[in-house]
Order: structure tokens, then C-alpha cells, then sequence
């Protein structure tokens, strides 16, 4: 329980992404350069809020949906041309049926996937990343705390500098 994000009132996602727009705008501000912007989770529905001039490229760690298909924040993220990857743990596709989010994540997974196909038939770049089939394993939903996260630290690394960033 000491790693869920406590209730601190309503969940206004348009009003997040129009903060974390402003955050975004001030790092440009600040460096001259477009930033790469990190999701989570939750998180994540943030993102696809979060206007596209100044991003760079998404990370998203299991972030919970991509935008539908066809859209508006789907097609506003093609016209941007914005590079995404999506990164999955473990037991997402082999995960046990009797407990609940199993279902749920497999669901997300396919909608990724379904996302990515489309994003990139359109002319966008994105791909989806299951951990296990890169040969790290022992991935939870958090896993950039696990023992292996340098591993995944020097993945993202390599797919941003794949795209020069």
C-alpha cells in the first residue's frame, strides 16, 4: 500500500495535461530542446493529454490505454510525428486468469499493440515492448525499481538514440 499514489481530491485530466503542457513548454524554455516525457501508468492518461509541440518522444511504462484509434489525440500525436515506445512487465500475457488485472493488462497490451499497428501504417513510430521477450524477466508494474532496471535504463536509452534523441 506504501506505493499507491494517495487520493488528494478529483482526477481532471485535461487539467493535468494542461499543467504538465506548461512543465513541458518551461523545459523548452529553459534547454532549447523538446523534452522526452516519461509516463506511468495512471500517468499515462495524462500523457495522450499533454499538448505535442513540445515533446519529443513518449516512454510509456504500462500506461494503462493509448489513445482509440482515430481520435483526436490519436491523429493530433501522428501530425506531431511523435516516436513512441511502450514498455511491458511480466505475466501481462501469461499472468494467472483467477486473479482480476490479469484480464485487464492483456487488454492494454492488445490495445498497445492495436495502437502501434495503426499509429505506424499512418506514418507514425511506435513500438511495444514485452520485457520477457528481451530477455529481462522479473518485471512488475514498477519496474523501474526492480534489481534489473539499469538493463531497461540502457533499452530506452538505445531506442532514444535509434531515434536521435
Amino acid at each position: 500500500m506504501r506505493q499507491m499514489t494517495p487520493s488528494t481530491g478529483n482526477y481532471d485530466v485535461e487539467v493535468f495535461g494542461k499543467a504538465l503542457s506548461a512543465v513541458l513548454a518551461d523545459v523548452k524554455k529553459m534547454t532549447g530542446k523538446k523534452a522526452v516525457y516519461i509516463t506511468h501508468s495512471q500517468g499515462g492518461r495524462v500523457g495522450w493529454q499533454t499538448d505535442t509541440e513540445n515533446i519529443a518522444a513518449i516512454v510509456a511504462i504500462e500506461p494503462g490505454f493509448a489513445p482509440e484509434v482515430g481520435s483526436d489525440n490519436y491523429k493530433k500525436f501522428v501530425a506531431a510525428k511523435i516516436p513512441m515506445i511502450f514498455y511491458f512487465g511480466d505475466y501481462i500475457e501469461n499472468g494467472p486468469d483467477d486473479i482480476k488485472s490479469t484480464a485487464f493488462w492483456k487488454s492494454v497490451l492488445d490495445q498497445c499493440r492495436d495502437f502501434a499497428k495503426h499509429y505506424n501504417a499512418d506514418g507514425g513510430d511506435a513500438t511495444v515492448v514485452c520485457l520477457p521477450d528481451e530477455g529481462m524477466t522479473g518485471n512488475s508494474h514498477f519496474m523501474f525499481q526492480e534489481l534489473n532496471n539499469d538493463k531497461i535504463a540502457e533499452h530506452i536509452e538505445s531506442w532514444l538514440k535509434s531515434r536521435g534523441l
